[in-house]
């Protein structure tokens, strides 16, 4: 097998073991609102660690890391989401 297509599935597998990780933990917190467990610091660092491979992928010469790029675009949007969830319950709800 040739060895840029053995790196290529490994990107792939990587992705989806990637996503299949935080799928659950954004759709648990989007439905039950609930976000107790959840440490504020973790999920902003997260994001800003997804935007950062995103540009990596994307500025990646000669050819964009698609792996790289989209996995981090789903991971982002889910950190984002439980990020904004813990800030509302945290902080402006509390002053309700």
């Amino acid at each position: 097998m040739e060895q840029g297509l053995i790196y290529e599935i490994c990107g792939w597998c990587a992705s989806i073991g990637m996503i299949l990780g935080y799928l659950p933990q954004a759709i648990e917190t989007i439905r039950t609102r609930n976000t107790d467990g959840i440490a504020l610091p973790t999920f902003l660092m997260m994001a800003v660690g997804g935007v950062c491979f995103m540009l990596q992928g994307i500025l990646h010469k000669p050819d964009v890391l698609w792996a790289l790029f989209l996995t981090n675009l789903v991971t982002t949007s889910c950190s984002v989401i439980v990020f904004s969830i813990k800030v509302y319950n945290d902080y402006i709800k509390k002053k309700k």
